[in-house]
């Protein structure tokens, strides 16, 4: 994953263009910080994650909550499928822009 040199404010003010028409979505604020990297931009991989242990990790992370209880895992996870979060489909392929302003999802890479 890259490093954004840009604010997604910024990114959202040099492309209200796409935004207009659908391309670049900005995230309603649900989600929480895990993970070491607090700014990121890079591809969307979809995944669901039953380990809180990622805060260690050099890795940005982007997820609604941790749950304390015991997650009823089955030997089976999901990765690359569609999710919508807060009224938003997110899917694998696009891009991903983050800080702790906010989350922006693009179709395609930004230059940024």
């Amino acid at each position: 994953m890259a490093a954004l040199p840009l604010a997604t404010a910024e990114v959202c003010d040099a492309n209200s263009h796409l935004i207009t028409g659908g391309e670049l979505r900005a995230l309603q604020p649900v989600f929480q910080i895990y993970g070491r990297r607090q700014v990121f931009a890079g591809p969307i991989v979809t995944l669901k994650v039953f380990e809180d242990e990622i805060n260690g990790c050099d890795i940005g992370v982007r997820a609604l909550a941790s749950h304390p209880m015991k997650a009823n895992k089955k030997g089976m996870g999901e990765k690359h499928v569609p999710v919508t979060i807060a009224g938003t489909r997110i899917c694998d392929g696009e891009w991903l822009y983050a800080d702790t302003d906010g989350i922006l999802v693009s179709r395609t890479e930004l230059i940024v």
